[in-house]
């Protein structure tokens, strides 16, 4: 697949060049993640944590904030509260949650993220945040409030675990108040997306991949020792594609990955 041109490389800005991952299942060997100084794996799905600490790794584990998936233990309860909405149409089996509700937030809070904790991981990857402001310009009155407190979680879970890494994914909406609390801000999708339809990647406009490089970069300017990483997509057979979409970002300052939409394999950075 050939990979255009979206328009000149943005100029380079501060930031670390850290090497990071995402993974979410558990069949790759302890060696494979050798490249990695951070990744971001499944809560439940996901290779043994020990080896990967003691090659110096760290170690965020997956939250899924703004939905709740039928294939967690907590989805029950959650829908017994009548807390979930409708199905998110790009996931099957995964339902829109209600961050207002203080019930959800507990839960999350005291129950979710110690349970990382104590499984070894050493921080949190906070996913589908930006579901809630979302629903909220979908239905202003209905889900009014929503977008408030989703910045509103990322505070609580600050003030409750103040030395905890926490990585947030998208919700560029909140990034201006959530900055200067997270350690990693994620721009997933940033250049180059996954069309669900025609089942393939896709680059994005040129509109939407500069909204997102500006609102990246407008987080670090107001928390300069955050980490910034994008989450691209890609045909991992297309070498020459993967190395423009690490040279881009790379271009904007950013910490890059290019993966499959599943997630669910390790996809190496072409050699130059």
């Amino acid at each position: 697949m050939a990979l255009p041109s979206a328009g000149g490389a943005a100029p380079r800005v501060g930031g670390s060049a850290k090497r990071w991952a995402v993974y979410y299942a558990d069949r790759e060997p302890t060696r494979a993640f050798d490249p990695y100084d951070l990744l971001v794996l499944d809560s439940r799905h996901h290779p043994p944590l020990r080896p990967l600490k003691d090659r110096g790794k760290t170690l965020l584990g997956y939250i899924s904030v703004g939905e709740v998936e039928t294939h967690r233990p907590w989805h029950d309860r959650v829908k017994g509260w009548g807390l979930l909405d409708q199905e998110n149409p790009n996931w099957p089996g995964s339902f829109y949650v209600d961050l207002r509700d203080r019930r959800w937030v507990k839960l999350v809070v005291e129950e979710l993220v110690p349970a990382l904790l104590h499984a070894g991981f050493d921080g949190v990857f906070l996913d589908t945040l930006d579901n809630p402001p979302h629903l909220e310009r979908t239905d202003p009155k209905r889900w009014a409030g929503m977008t408030e407190a989703a910045a509103r979680l990322v505070a609580t879970l600050r003030t409750n675990w103040p030395r905890v890494p926490i990585m947030q994914n998208r919700a560029y909406e909140i990034l201006p108040q959530t900055a200067r609390m997270i350690d990693y801000a994620l721009g997933e999708s940033v250049f180059a997306g996954w069309d669900f339809a025609a089942k393939k990647p896709h680059l994005q406009s040129e509109e939407d991949y500069r909204f997102q490089v500006e609102a990246l970069t407008a987080a670090r300017a107001l928390n300069p020792a955050l980490g910034v990483m994008t989450l691209d997509y890609w045909d991992p057979t297309d070498l020459v594609g993967l190395r423009a979409i690490y040279a881009r970002q790379r271009a904007n300052g950013f910490s890059p990955y290019v993966s499959v939409v599943e997630l669910d394999r390790l996809v190496a950075e072409p050699p130059p």
